[in-house]
């Protein structure tokens, strides 16, 4: 279930009622009251879930959602106690039964601190900044002018936010330093083909940034889209930085500038990248590798191991790999001039 705090919870609708929301087809459990949405392998009874790639057929065999939306193709694979629906895009109907049944709980963006909101003693703010309801801040907290925190936000003690940050669907530790010009916990980026087409897919997770964290100016954390993106403690990012969501960053890591680190990736502690770094979707990076500048990831890192180049690979690699070339160019050059 989303986090009561950022997100509210609808009335219940029935499978039925699902069907008319998203025009999917009843092929069973039209009765069916669904409370909630979730992944296939987390859902429960009162919860629908989709199927949305072949690949991940083995989940839906095994899901305990109370319903799904699936392809007609895949429609047999369900269990015999799960509802179904049947539309040819699965996951831009889950996306409408989402943002129907969880709707975010919206920011009063009137400046001041909301009467709603808990502030512990010698909490500074700075003119023209928003603190929404249901937000927390602890002691010695320093919130700069024109900064917004949305609702439920909780911010730990003795942490630095700048001027004109945006921070949201977010849970944040103590001694965090937040630079300007900062976003953290937007929706990340998610769509899904539809009929019409492309849908926004509600972004349901939070970020969760623990203690003693530095995160530059500019720089944009994306919420999970169902699990938390999570930054460990001690990390420091740079300015201009874009984390996406579902990462889990590791401790003590050390990200600099432009660096863009994509969905899901799995980052371990101590890893170092260098600027302009990026990492593709669902990748791991093993604990205390480094990434060279500009690097390009786009397969599972071992730990320890320094990698760089385009694509990524093993330093040693890429220094022979580019000697070679370099070599090779020259002898083309020189033949040429011989001619």
């Amino acid at each position: 279930m989303p986090d009561a705090r950022f997100f509210l919870t609808a009335d219940p609708l029935t499978v039925a009622d699902l069907a008319a929301l998203t025009g999917a087809e009843v092929l069973r459990g039209g009765d069916a009251v669904i409370t909630t949405v979730a992944p296939l392998s987390q859902a429960d009874r009162g919860a629908i879930a989709f199927l949305g790639d072949r690949r991940h057929a083995a989940a839906l065999a095994t899901t305990h959602a109370g319903a799904v939306f699936v392809s007609p193709a895949m429609a047999g694979g369900t269990p015999a106690d799960t509802a179904v629906l049947a539309t040819r895009f699965p996951q831009a109907a889950w996306a409408m039964a989402a943002s129907r049944l969880h709707p975010v709980v919206e920011a009063d963006e009137t400046p001041g601190v909301h009467p709603q909101a808990e502030l512990e003693d010698s909490v500074r703010i700075g003119a023209g900044a928003v603190i929404s309801a249901g937000a927390r801040i602890g002691r010695g907290t320093v919130i700069g002018a024109n900064t917004v925190i949305g609702p439920g936000v909780a911010i730990g003690r003795g942490c630095r936010i700048g001027a004109n940050v945006c921070i949201g669907f977010s849970l944040i530790g103590d001694r965090v330093r937040i630079a300007s010009g900062a976003v953290i916990g937007e929706a990340g980026f998610g769509a899904a083909g539809s009929a019409t087409g492309p849908v926004d897919i509600p972004q349901l997770g939070r970020v969760i940034i623990q203690d003693d964290v530095t995160v530059g100016s500019n720089s944009c954390i994306d919420r999970g889209a169902f699990d938390d993106t999570v930054i460990g403690e001690g990390t420091k990012i740079d300015n201009l930085v874009h984390i996406a969501h579902n990462v889990v960053l590791g401790r003590f890591c050390l990200i600099a500038a432009q660096v863009g680190i994509s969905g899901s990736v799995v980052i371990g502690d101590g890893v170092m990248f260098g600027g302009q770094a990026g990492v593709g979707d669902h990748q791991t990076i093993g604990a205390g590798a480094k990434i060279g500048g500009a690097a390009a990831v786009l397969s599972d890192v071992p730990a320890g191991e320094t990698w760089s180049g385009y694509p990524a690979k093993p330093l040693r690699r890429f220094l022979r790999e580019t000697a070679w070339l370099a070599k090779q160019a020259s002898s083309r050059a020189k033949g040429k001039r011989d001619e």
